[in-house]
Formats: structure tokens, C-alpha cells, sequence
């Protein structure tokens, strides 16, 4: 048994450092929005800033659906926690909902096109709620898949 845990330990400390550095992106893309947002007050958007933050975006929900999710998935089948799977098929519908609104966004607004202020400050703003919720609905898949398989700490 103790054989297992260490491998398990060592199979998995790789996520903390994935988990490390997707946290990372995701600082990047809120402090991105909040540039683009200017706390609500108009801004004038730069086509080079409003594509960095469609990158951003891309990179991040790509890094979660490619990357971290898998191996969260991963961790708790190894682990055989089917409470955290069958979680994990409840909340993995709506973060793929949100995914869409997100392309959706970055479809329309990382070409360069011309753009009416008053229909991107309200899907800028949209957008902003999506990501809100998505970050909670992260953390909570975190939350269930990885930190519950993690050694507690002494």
C-alpha cells in the first residue's frame, strides 16, 4: 500500500506543477481583462491588446480541456473515485457551454474586425461573468479531483 501512495505521489506531483502553471495563465487573463475592461470606463481597445487577450483566453481554456482536465480525470480514476467522476460528468456540460461562448467571443473579435463599442462593451462585460462562474466551477473540479488524492500536509 505504501508502494502505491508513493507512486501515486509521483505520478501526480506533475499536476501540482501543471495546476501551477495554468494558475498562472489564469492571473494573466484576468489581469488582461481587467485591462480591457478599465473598471467599466471606456477605454479605447487597441486590436493588439484585444487580440493578446484572445490569446490568452484560448491558451487557457485550451490548457484546461487538453491538459488539466485530463489528468484531474485521470487521478481519480486511478484513485477510483467515482464520486468525483460522477461530479465531474454533472459540472464538465456547463464548462463546455461556457468553452463555446468563449470561442464564440474569440471569433468574433480576435480577427480585427471593426467593432460597435456598445455590443462589445456588453458581451466584454458577458464575458467577464462567464469567466467568473468558469473559475469557481474549476476550482471546484480541483477541489474534488486532485486536492481530495493529495497527502495532507504536517
Amino acid at each position: 500500500m505504501l508502494e502505491h501512495c508513493q507512486s501515486a505521489s509521483e505520478r501526480w506531483g506533475g499536476v501540482n506543477q501543471l495546476l501551477d502553471r495554468w494558475l498562472a495563465e489564469r492571473k494573466d487573463l484576468a489581469d488582461a481583462y481587467s485591462h480591457l475592461q478599465n473598471n467599466g470606463k471606456p477605454l479605447a481597445v487597441t486590436e493588439q491588446s484585444l487580440q493578446a487577450f484572445c490569446q490568452l483566453l484560448m491558451d487557457y481554456v485550451s490548457a484546461w480541456h487538453f491538459e488539466l482536465h485530463e489528468q484531474l480525470g485521470q487521478e481519480a480514476q486511478v484513485f477510483g473515485d467515482t464520486k468525483a467522476l460522477a461530479f465531474d460528468e454533472q459540472i464538465t456540460p456547463r464548462l463546455n457551454s461556457i468553452t463555446e461562448s468563449l470561442v464564440a467571443f474569440n471569433d468574433r473579435y480576435d480577427n480585427g474586425d471593426s467593432r460597435d463599442n456598445l455590443t462589445f462593451t456588453s458581451e466584454l462585460k458577458n464575458l467577464g461573468q462567464l469567466l467568473h462562474e468558469r473559475f469557481e466551477l474549476e476550482d471546484c473540479l480541483i477541489e474534488v479531483l486532485h486536492k481530495a488524492h493529495a497527502k495532507p500536509t504536517a
